[in-house]
């Protein structure tokens, strides 16, 4: 949303405010007086609407659009985001007071790779909201061939598998075969995308060593090292998504990183 409408959502607005305020509007907070506010994403909210969320967090005092009336709201806020705000701090993207003003009880949810012990409920749960009053089960074959994939797309992901495995499926018994079968459809995008990310990296790391052959050849271990930085750099700093792309951990990342730097 733009600066202008995501204040009209979040504070409402009054007739007359701007084109098309055609009657008076209560915003979100309003409406969330005595119960809970809910921010989806709160690392895409523009600087310029930073300043009046922390305003209305301080002070628990807004002005719709368009009114010079000061309202007030009472309510419990809960934030989510993907990305590190740790990182848009330093980096000037997020306001260093906002982050210390919502950052009360933070809470880290792992990605579906991290907790694959919940896959078999997660499964189940979702196969029964997609079935509706038929019931599909997956064999321990078929989890087996699940707790193996990386889901990069988390819960999305695995909820398409799911759906796109009971159109496949000729009775309501899921096994390995029809997982596989599911994970082929998917294979081109995934492979193509790890592929981009390879190449890309490869070449900015083979081009340095060709112009520097006449002085002096470089060492494996120098080489592997670019090749890292040039997926951190090509990934903006992500050591997460690089970890995925090279197939370890991060903490195996972290430890190659450092020998390499060491040598």
């Amino acid at each position: 949303l733009s600066d202008s409408l995501f204040e009209s959502e979040l504070f409402g607005h009054v007739k007359g405010a701007f084109t098309g305020a055609h009657t008076n509007k209560k915003g979100l907070v309003e409406l969330a007086h005595g119960g809970t506010l809910f921010l989806d994403e709160l690392g895409d909210i523009p600087l310029g609407m930073q300043v009046k969320l922390l305003r209305l967090l301080e002070t628990g005092t807004f002005r719709p659009v368009g009114s010079g009336e000061v309202k007030t709201s009472d309510f419990r806020l809960v934030c989510a985001t993907h990305k590190n705000l740790q990182k848009m701090v330093v980096t000037g993207d997020f306001r260093n007071d906002l982050f210390y003003r919502i950052n009360v009880f933070p809470i880290a949810i792992p990605s579906l790779a991290e907790r694959l012990d919940d896959l078999p409920a997660l499964s189940k749960t979702i196969l029964a909201r997609f079935a509706g009053g038929e019931k599909y089960h997956l064999t321990n074959s078929a989890i087996k061939a699940l707790s193996a994939y990386r889901f990069r797309g988390n819960i999305r992901e695995l909820r398409n598998l799911l759906y796109r495995a009971i159109v496949l499926a000729d009775t309501n018994v899921i096994d390995n075969r029809v997982i596989e079968r599911c994970f082929e459809e998917d294979a081109p995008i995934v492979e193509q995308s790890i592929s981009d990310s390879v190449d890309d990296a490869q070449q900015q790391i083979i081009e340095a060593p060709v112009q520097q052959a006449a002085a002096e050849p470089i060492s494996l271990k120098e080489v592997e090292l670019r090749y890292i930085e040039s997926l951190l750099r090509r990934h903006k700093g992500d050591k997460k998504v690089v970890a995925k792309i090279l197939d370890l951990s991060e903490r195996s990342l972290y430890r190659k990183i450092r020998k390499n730097q060491n040598v």
